[in-house]
């Protein structure tokens, strides 16, 4: 979606789901490691072990990970796959898996699709409604951090674009910067609450009928119920995080 729901209504999302998300960051982490163990020179690796510190994934867990992503401990070989449909209201839907079982992913996602009023489509069928992007996301709560204090941080390091929303800000990137806008504010001393490259829309949707907006919330609480899925996008402009 345009944005990922408020940053509190994430939060929820994830702690009511924290041993899955150890599971599905396990597997980033796993697949990440294959270019290499050392996050120093694996910046993919690096960023997936950040994440999972973020959500406090125990050390051992991130070791396990890279160990069987480096091939020292024997483990599963994970596939990733991209499917894309609509969902209720002419929503458009991308979601990102990580399986090592690939006709059981395909089969879970299109049954979520048909399930919740959608249409399980063919690669490319929304996709050029999206575009990669690094995204960066400040929380604005007890900080008197302004968008301009912000843009001066970014904006050498190859940011894009700084959007200023009720609880949060939000630093964009093409995905090459990403390392270097995250480095660049760590060293001016701001957190983020979260980081991803992520697919953002640049047509967006914003359906009215009641029906449909529950349909298309109770689809992405499936989907993102699913272990194999990672990553679940809309182009819708309504929070459907929020109850």
């Amino acid at each position: 979606m345009g944005r990922h729901g408020t940053i509190a209504g994430r939060k929820a999302a994830q702690d009511s789901k924290r041993a899955a998300t150890f599971t599905k960051y396990a597997k980033l982490i796993t697949v990440a490691a294959k270019a290499g163990g050392d996050p120093d020179y694996n910046p993919g690796l690096r960023t997936a072990i950040e994440k999972a510190k973020g959500i406090g994934m125990p050390n051992d867990n991130i070791k396990r990970a890279i160990q069987k992503g480096t091939g020292e401990l024997g483990g599963e070989s994970y596939e990733e796959m991209t499917f894309e449909g609509y969902g209720a209201g002419g929503v458009a839907v991308i979601v990102e898996c990580l399986s090592d079982n690939r006709n059981r992913a395909v089969s879970a996602v299109q049954h979520d699709f048909d399930k919740f009023g959608g249409n399980f489509g063919k690669p490319g069928c929304v996709s050029f409604m999206f575009e990669r992007k690094g995204v960066f996301t400040i929380d604005r709560e007890d900080s008197d951090l302004t968008e301009d204090d912000l843009m001066m941080a970014v904006l050498d390091a190859g940011a894009e674009d700084v959007a200023t929303y009720d609880d949060c800000f939000e630093v964009t990137c093409a995905p090459d910067a990403f390392n270097d806008v995250s480095d660049a504010l760590k060293a001016a001393g701001i957190s983020f609450a979260d980081a991803n490259i992520d697919q953002v829309p640049n047509v967006t949707a914003t359906p009215t009928d009641e029906g449909a907006i529950k349909n298309l919330k109770k689809l992405i609480a499936s989907l993102e119920d699913n272990d194999d899925v990672q990553n679940v996008y809309t182009n819708c402009t309504l929070d459907l995080y929020e109850e």
